[in-house]
């Protein structure tokens, strides 16, 4: 466990571990948005776009590099960096879990109330599903790359980027030379993909 009183302005928030404030707000955001799409309320877009800052956020990995566990353990013995312990006292991956379970369990109501199609609750799910769907690509491609120990291909890379450059470049043309826009359904799947993106680098 670290010692802060050398150095406090190194302590985490509250004293608590590392990222556990990222994940209590993050809970909370999602805990309004889900609760408001189950009541059928209509949410501001702000609460959307601060939950896919959040998830953005959150799912990002917290150490800059991916050290196998027993270098990591060396250097933690050696004091060269912290012994990180998980938000909120959770074991490993707790609170990514309950943020996915949160929306299977919204989309699993909605499902049972015949009113997964409205909408505001397709395009929430959607949205979520293809920025978690980009994570578990990026997680998968990861420990494939270890697995057979080398690097996946940057082919896989370039052509994800050149289709999402693309058909965000085509969504968003119109606006930006003042024309008739593409259907709303064209402009939802182009930032679906622009999401799946994001949460797969």
């Amino acid at each position: 466990m670290p010692d802060y009183e050398e150095n406090p302005r190194k302590r985490p928030p509250l004293g608590l571990p590392v990222g556990s404030v990222r994940a209590l707000l993050t809970l909370f955001i999602v805990g309004v948005v889900t609760r408001s799409v189950a009541l059928g309320r209509d949410l501001d877009v702000l609460w959307v776009e601060t939950l896919l800052i959040a998830l953005a956020h959150y799912f990002t990995s917290r150490r800059f590099i991916n050290l196998p566990p027993d270098i990591v353990k060396k250097i933690q013995a050696e004091g060269l960096i912290e012994n990180e312990r998980h938000p909120l006292f959770l074991p490993r991956h707790s609170i990514r879990f309950l943020l996915i379970a949160a929306f299977v369990v919204l989309g699993i109501y909605l499902y049972q109330e015949n009113r997964l199609l409205e909408p505001r609750a397709l395009s929430l799910l959607g949205i979520v599903a293809a920025y978690v769907v980009g994570c578990l690509v990026r997680g998968f491609s990861t420990w494939l790359g270890h697995r057979r120990r080398k690097a996946v291909s940057s082919l896989w890379g370039d052509l994800k980027a050149l289709v999402v450059l693309c058909v965000v470049a085509t969504a968003g043309l119109p606006e930006l030379l003042g024309s008739d826009p593409w259907p709303l359904d064209y402009q939802k799947a182009a930032l679906a993909l622009l999401l799946f993106y994001f949460g797969s680098r």
